[in-house]
């Protein structure tokens, strides 16, 4: 590449962080609603998938890959196994962040905040409209404990499928969701030569919201 065209691409990279959606965001949760429909097109596998840290034993981080199952201004929406590590540990520290990463669209939003449990109504709600045999593995999965063998999965599953045979299927009492309430929103997306566009959002109170660009 000539010196010239090289300067002009970095040139054009570098007015592309001056405009754009992120530019006039003022709105984090409208933003990320849309980002999220533009992944959910483009994205081959999981559009909602999100990595979620936790803090655990010792103080050391711990992060999985969840699903995002309902966002609102209140907050993001995730469910597991109450008694797994993450809900063993949600529960001592209620602070949690989320990486969402959209391959496609070069895209990556942060969120970080407090975590409080989904209201029982919400967690029956979504329970019941899960596939049948993805209910019956929340009764069947210890979920995080030490599984002695396939064998001894594949047994807690036929023994809660003869269980609850052709009948409705409760929520389990260990089986709930958590909400991230965001105190920082943060949108990431691709820019030639590494001069990305960055812009996070930070929580003023219930409904305001400050915005700052950062250097990629």
């Amino acid at each position: 590449m000539a010196d010239g065209d090289e300067t002009a691409t970095i040139q054009h990279a570098a007015a592309k962080l001056t405009s754009g959606d992120l530019d006039g965001a003022t709105d984090p949760f409208a933003l990320f609603g849309e980002w999220l429909a533009e992944a959910t097109v483009s994205e081959a596998n999981d559009p909602t998938a999100m990595a979620l840290a936790t803090v655990g034993d010792a103080d050391l981080p711990d992060v999985r890959m969840v699903l995002l199952k309902g966002f609102d201004r209140n907050g993001f929406v995730f469910y597991t196994n109450l008694e797994s590590r993450k809900g063993r540990q949600l529960a001592v520290r209620p602070k949690a962040a989320l990486c969402f990463h959209w391959k496609s669209l070069r895209r990556q939003v942060r969120i970080r905040g407090s975590v409080q449990p989904v209201e029982p109504r919400e967690a029956d709600e979504y329970f019941a409209s899960r596939p049948r045999l993805s209910r019956i593995g929340a009764w069947a999965s210890a979920q995080s404990e030490p599984l002695p063998s396939r064998f001894a999965l594949e047994k807690a599953v036929a023994r809660h499928t003869a269980r609850f045979a052709a009948g409705a299927i409760p929520r389990p009492p260990h089986w709930s969701g958590f909400r991230l309430v965001p105190d920082e929103i943060e949108f990431w997306r691709d820019g030639a030569f590494r001069l990305h566009d960055r812009r996070r959002f930070s929580r003023l109170d219930a409904d305001a919201w400050e915005s700052v660009a950062l250097f990629p």
